[in-house]
């Protein structure tokens, strides 16, 4: 049977070649090069690149997990099925928690020759980074193993505006992005640029210098701030104000 080959460093495939995802509808799909492909044969085969990122499994033999260095084990609180009217929500629309409950702390960190304990302990409900962390099947239930410093901060109510950042995390609620140009023309959703102004809503206790000292942060409560327009994490209050979470760094001035 004659075969094809396809040398060069990558190639356009009609998208028609392909099983149909759902939400998904390229125009073409590029791949890198390969070897002798025989005709009809790129969508009977599952390809190897093609990988589908899933949860730990930790074998039900391990009856506990106890976390090391500055690593905290958190069991992640349970994705929102239903809108508040009672709505069952499609798994792609369910919004990734980014919250849960800390199990299992380590023993800390050492910074030059100062031991610092975990900041957080076990029962204390926290927000963290949205990509942080390694996901766990633990004992049935998910879990995730992270960094102390990729926790956002800590949430004792079911409101994020309560939020209390931790480490050089400075809370902000966001402006409201402008309606309308500056010739009077109403902006349709699409149009209206992201905002980066808002005014800050608590921060943390600051980073640690070398002698395990905190080191207070440059903004405060009540300043207006310029942050760097893709950093932190966004989130919703229950009223729909827009606050975002990020990094002491990632302010760039104060706006007065």
């Amino acid at each position: 049977m004659a075969t094809s080959q396809l040398t060069a460093s990558s190639v356009t495939v009609p998208a028609r070649n392909f099983v149909s995802f759902d939400g998904v509808r390229p125009l073409a799909v590029k791949f890198a090069s390969f070897g002798t492909v025989r005709p009809g044969t790129l969508c009977q085969r599952s390809f190897k690149g093609l990988v589908v990122k899933a949860a730990t499994v930790v074998a039900p033999k391990y009856i506990s997990i106890k976390p090391l260095g500055n690593r905290v084990l958190v069991k992640i609180k349970t994705v929102e099925e239903k809108t508040d009217g009672g709505i069952l929500l499609p798994s792609t629309a369910q919004s990734k928690p980014q919250g849960g409950d800390v199990v299992a702390v380590g023993e800390g960190k050492a910074i030059g020759q100062t031991k610092v304990d975990p900041s957080v302990k076990p029962g204390t409900q926290v927000v963290y980074s949205k990509y942080a962390g390694t996901e766990l099947d633990f004992n049935g239930e998910n879990h995730l193993i992270l960094k102390e410093d990729d926790i956002v901060g800590i949430l004792e109510t079911d409101d994020i505006k309560d939020l209390k950042p931790l480490n050089d995390t400075v809370f902000i609620k966001v402006a409201e992005a402008e309606e309308k140009t500056a010739g009077g023309l109403l902006l349709t959703e699409a149009a209206k640029e992201k905002p980066s102004i808002g005014t800050v809503i608590a921060v943390g206790p600051g980073p640690l210098d070398e002698e395990g000292n905190k080191k207070p942060l440059s903004v405060a409560p009540g300043n207006t701030v310029l942050y760097s327009k893709y950093a932190g994490n966004d989130f919703k209050g229950k009223d729909g104000t827009s606050y975002i979470a990020l990094r002491a760094s990632d302010v760039m001035a104060v706006l007065s």
